[in-house]
């Protein structure tokens, strides 16, 4: 197999990976936050936690080595409209990103107390769970806007 299809492979299974994990952490999230149960919620907040770490922060490191790798093999400018607006939207989806982590890192341990000491969740679990669900859809969003760049690729300038 050659270097560029690998790459190409991979950068294709990595953007994969972020959108349809990214994907069913918010669904799962969603669905143990709404059902109320305390123990239905700590235990999807570890699972959520743990694919963040295995499955996430992996292809988000990944996205850009294979994304560059695979721009210099082409012979193209990271300047290029539709690479650069790729490149600033996927800086921005890890600018919300960390802060989300943070967040379910907050929950999952609120909840395991929570679940431990027999007890509703606190107030403060809600108020982490809004700023999560605001810090996750402008980054989905950015999500589906690099994937038509770059099927797309559309000149601007």
């Amino acid at each position: 197999m050659e270097t560029f299809t690998l790459l190409e492979l991979l950068h294709i299974l990595g953007a994969m990976i972020l959108f349809g994990t990214g994907l069913g952490i918010a669904f799962f999230m969603v669905v143990a936050n709404r059902s109320g149960n305390v123990a239905l919620i700590a235990g999807t907040a570890r699972i959520v936690v743990a694919a963040d770490i295995a499955l996430m922060a992996t292809a988000f490191v990944l996205q850009p080595v294979t994304g560059l790798s695979l721009a210099h093999i082409a012979h193209l400018h990271i300047w290029q409209s539709w690479l650069a607006i790729s490149l600033g939207l996927y800086a921005l989806i890890g600018l919300l990103w960390l802060p989300g982590f943070w967040l379910r890192l907050q929950m999952r341990e609120m909840a395991a107390t929570a679940l431990a000491a027999g007890t509703p969740l606190p107030p403060r679990y809600r108020q982490y769970l809004r700023l999560w669900y605001w810090c996750g859809m402008p980054g989905f969003i950015a999500i589906v806007a690099i994937l038509y760049f770059m099927v797309t690729q559309p000149e601007y300038w």
